[in-house]
């Protein structure tokens, strides 16, 4: 009797999985701007943290900033609402929808353009000092200015992330002693 019981219960199962399915395409039917959300939101941050080219990161930033404010929009909405605005003498009860989400939204764009226009503005700085827009490139060009430090290599440090002692001390050209292969003072 128990194995008929379980067959009956799988049966039930299987048949309300597609209830289901189609319960959950009819939540994203109606809630589409969330799905767009999400969508931007996931495109941007990958393009944010993948990508190598600066101008590409600006992109992805800009998506990303642009799915938030599809979030506080969407967020916004009130079915059958209206603009907060009473006539003196008219009723005041009813659905308003409330014009802050929308004002916060429309400081955020002037805010996302003014901070995509110094981005560009500091791209094209990068570009006329380095000749290139990729990280990686720029990070060796730098290491080889000595604008950053070296890595240093997993031998060359003590357990705690501090130079071994034996380890030699990193000079720059000018203090190295001569025929080391930098420059000096001569």
């Amino acid at each position: 009797m128990s194995a008929l019981t379980g067959a009956a219960d799988l049966a039930g199962i299987a048949g309300s999985v597609p209830a289901s399915a189609a319960g959950a395409v009819e939540i994203l039917a109606t809630r589409h701007a969330y799905v767009a959300f999400a969508l931007l939101l996931c495109i941007g941050l990958y393009m944010m943290i993948a990508n190598k080219n600066l101008v590409k990161k600006i992109i992805g930033l800009n998506l990303f900033q642009t799915a938030i404010f599809l979030l506080f929009i969407a967020s916004a909405y009130v079915e059958g609402g209206s603009i907060p605005i009473v006539p003196t003498g008219g009723p005041e009860d009813g659905l308003y929808v409330s014009p802050l989400p929308h004002v916060l939204v429309l400081t955020a764009i002037v805010v996302g353009v003014s901070l995509t226009a110094v981005a560009l503005a500091l791209c094209i700085r990068i570009y006329d000092e380095y000749g290139t827009l990729r990280t990686d490139t720029l990070r060796e060009l730098l290491r080889d200015e000595g604008s950053i430090p070296s890595r240093r290599s997993a031998g060359a440090s003590g357990a705690d992330g501090a130079p071994a002692a034996d380890a030699a001390p990193e000079t720059d050209g000018a203090t190295a002693a001569p025929g080391a292969g930098g420059e000096t003072d001569d």
